[in-house]
């Protein structure tokens, strides 16, 4: 598992501005009033290529009634599920007892605290960290989150000092078998499957929403070929999610996710779909890992109970279901579950597929013979050649000119045609592109002796018409 980092601070420290830094998104709200961020918000992120997860948390200030109550336990629920904490100070607001309560309740939790002073921009460093001392934390980082200042040194030395605890995990996850997630929302027949695929009770499958509480992986071959199952802890709405053991699960079944090939999302026919079922599912294109959704439960629902639930699909997911296949099962007797083995076969090849750049490049001049890029002010973008940037999710990188301005409908437009072209089933195809460096830019042409020469006598007779007009005038 990745080490989870919690951010944990007064209100309008930084946080949420650390927070979009580390997983370079703006999935967090920023703005300069205390007290925007009430819920946990999850993230990932990568430094040279080790990940980690993060936490953003509300402002803890020490007045815990109302809403500040509600922010505390989302606080408490976060330093729970992390592997170290970031303590976020603010360097120019100075030392206050509120950060030294924090201080004092977070040393109980016996987790490595990294303590942040930030926004020291436009301060002096070492004078405005000089009292945080005093908390007692021994590792001290001086930044500026929302200038960037500190931020890589400090991700690269955190993640140093965690690198020992999660290095031998990390080693022991490619074993060459297929990694199979199991998601979705509590009681929608996870565990019921994977018993189902087994032919044994392997885990414990009960009619009550959070059986599952951990992430179980269980080794499984079949037809020669070695599958890891990933059984999850159902993930519910936040307001829903009160006991603290249940809070585990959540940073584990995203988790989960980010160490699959190929996520199977389950949705139960007898309830709508729902917004947590499309976030479950963004978590997992965010990944970019190969999908398959599951409709359980699908015995004994009457035609027109069928028809609703295909209509609920193309209504609150047609985002997923270009590529992604769909099937219509019962977890319990069994029906249509042998079909999810070539389905999962097909979405990893298609997730770990190699095309040589030839391939790719024949393939791109034929789309664009088919349908040309459009002219942007005035002129025509130009695709030269592609290859391939990556897997699970494939990653196609398309070099050519002024490809800056290739509009969102060209490029689904490549997505399409290189999916259908390639037979890619259950995967993303996610289009890059790079504009070749002009190397004539910054240059200036050196002329010779004669072209100098002509040069001066044509500004020669442009300063003397100009000279005629203006006596005209």
């Amino acid at each position: 598992m990745k080490p989870v980092l919690a951010l944990i601070g007064r209100p309008n420290v930084g946080k949420s501005t650390l927070f979009n830094r580390l997983t370079r998104s703006r999935d967090a709200l920023v703005a300069d009033f205390p007290g925007l961020t009430r819920d946990r918000k999850y993230g990932t992120g990568d430094h040279h290529g080790r990940g980690y997860m993060l936490i953003d948390t509300g402002g803890l200030s020490g007045e815990e009634t109302g809403i500040d109550e509600y922010m505390a336990k989302q606080t408490r629920a976060a330093i729970a599920e992390s592997s170290a904490i970031l303590f976020l100070v603010d360097g120019r607001q100075g030392l206050t007892a509120a950060d030294e309560q924090i201080a004092r309740d977070i040393r109980q939790t016996g987790k490595p605290v990294f303590l942040l002073v930030n926004k020291i921009d436009g301060v002096d460093a070492d004078q405005a960290s000089a009292e945080f001392y005093a908390l007692g934390f021994t590792e001290v980082f001086m930044i500026a989150a929302s200038q960037g200042r500190g931020v890589t040194s400090m991700i690269d030395d955190i993640l140093d000092h965690l690198g020992a605890e999660f290095e031998d995990e990390e080693e022991q996850e490619d074993d060459g078998s297929i990694k199979i997630a199991f998601i979705g929302r509590p009681n929608v027949g996870k565990s019921t499957l994977i018993n189902r695929i087994l032919g044994e009770e392997r885990v414990i499958a009960f009619d009550q929403p959070g059986t599952t509480r951990d992430s179980i992986f269980i080794p499984f071959e079949r037809d020669g070929l070695r599958y890891t199952l990933i059984d999850t802890a159902g993930v519910r709405r936040r307001r829903s999610v009160d006991e603290a053991i249940e809070k585990f699960s959540i940073i584990k079944t995203l988790d989960a996710i980010q160490r699959a090939h190929v996520v199977v999302m389950l949705v139960d026919a007898h309830d709508a779909i729902t917004d947590q079922d499309a976030h479950l599912l963004g978590l997992a294109l965010e990944a970019g890992r190969a999908l398959i959704i599951a409709v359980n439960k699908w015995d004994g629902l009457e035609s027109d109970e069928r028809d609703w639930i295909k209509q609920q699909l193309e209504v609150k997911l047609p985002f997923v279901l270009d590529f992604a296949e769909v099937f219509f099962i019962s977890a319990l007797h069994g029906s249509n579950v042998g079909l999810l083995y070539a389905a999962v076969k097909r979405a990893y090849d298609s997730a770990m597929l190699k095309v040589a750049t030839s391939r790719l490049t024949r393939i791109l001049e034929m789309a664009v013979q088919q349908h040309q890029p459009p002219l942007t002010r005035g002129q025509r973008i130009k695709l030269r050649y592609a290859h391939q940037g990556g897997s699970n999710p494939f990653r196609l990188i398309i070099h050519g000119n002024r490809t800056e301005y290739v509009p969102d409908s060209y490029t689904r437009y490549l997505t399409n045609y290189f999916r259908q072209t390639l037979k890619l089933t259950g995967t993303q195809v996610r289009v890059e592109y790079k504009t070749g460096e002009n190397p004539y830019e910054g240059k200036r042409n050196t002329l010779t002796p004669r072209q100098e020469y002509k040069r001066q006598r044509m500004l020669g007779h442009v300063i003397k018409e100009r000279k005629k007009r203006a006596k005209k005038k």
